[in-house]
């Protein structure tokens, strides 16, 4: 398992998947493992995958201050990664929250950013707000599945701020596009691979300057790809194009069927539009 020292002398820790020019890989949760996002549904087929376990997850070492969990913080550990790996510019493939840390490292180093994949983004970071309303729409396209009743009732709670730990339970099945044993496995693998404080710190007052941020993106022009799932609560479709907008050349698609983890509900739809973006 290779490792580098973060500026402050963190021992990080990456995992590499395939063969080719690397894609650095940057984890959502926020504050998860690396592991659960796999090669990426066999991404690594086309492209090496370089996936980085954030400071305090996965096999990075845990650091003496907790306040250099937040997100802004951590874009010297991205930049840190680059230059470990000896890359001029790099592309950048990052997924959920990590498209917060993505948005940041690229505000701050464009010139290190050859091309940029946001897989179902979190918009923390560029201030977009996904309302209850528009959850609740996505939420109906699931109409039809059996477990639907149970786990509308718990967004029901969510949206009106009523959550209790069974409502976040009750709505799992709507992060994937098949609720079937791999999702279920998948799910349950979740808890065990995240650092709770890291995910509160993350997202700790100072974080986040969505102006700012949009202001920077606004001057990217590299391309970029955004990919949003049909049915994902956590970043539907609507929200996703309002997110691409903020970039001056990037290029939105949507997944077919496909919940917060579009490589586990068709890997070759996935990777074949993935890899099409990112060539070799």
């Amino acid at each position: 398992m290779p490792t580098f020292s973060a500026p402050d002398g963190t021992k990080l820790a990456y995992h590499v998947f395939g063969d080719g020019p690397p894609v650095v890989c940057l984890p959502g949760g926020p504050m998860q493992a690396s592991a659960y996002l796999g090669d990426l549904g066999g991404l690594s087929a086309h492209r090496q995958l370089i996936t980085l376990d954030l400071r305090g997850t996965g096999e990075s070492a845990i650091p003496e201050d907790p306040d250099s969990y937040r997100c802004d913080r951590l874009v010297d550990d991205v930049e840190a990664l680059r230059e470990h790996l000896g890359l001029d510019r790099m592309d950048l493939l990052a997924h959920s929250a990590g498209a917060n840390l993505a948005a940041l490292y690229v505000g701050r180093h464009p010139e290190r950013v050859s091309k940029l994949a946001l897989i179902t983004p979190s918009t923390k970071a560029v201030g977009i707000e996904v309302t209850g309303d528009i959850r609740r729409e996505t939420a109906q396209l699931r109409r039809d599945e059996p477990w639907f009743a149970a786990a509308f009732a718990a967004l029901e709670a969510i949206v009106a701020g009523r959550a209790t730990d069974d409502c976040w339970q009750a709505i799992a099945p709507f992060f994937y596009g098949r609720w079937d044993e791999v999702a279920q496995a998948h799910q349950a693998a979740e808890d065990g691979q995240k650092n709770k404080e890291a995910a509160n710190a993350f997202v700790a007052e100072g974080a986040f300057d969505p102006s700012a941020t949009r202001a920077a993106l606004a001057l990217f022009e590299q391309p970029v790809l955004l990919l949003a799932g049909e049915v994902d609560l956590t970043g539907p479709p609507p929200a996703m194009a309002e997110f691409t907008g903020l970039f001056p050349n990037a290029e939105f698609v949507i997944q077919p069927g496909a919940g917060h983890f579009p490589w586990l509900d068709d890997a070759d739809w996935f990777v074949a539009t993935t890899a099409a973006f990112l060539g070799r």
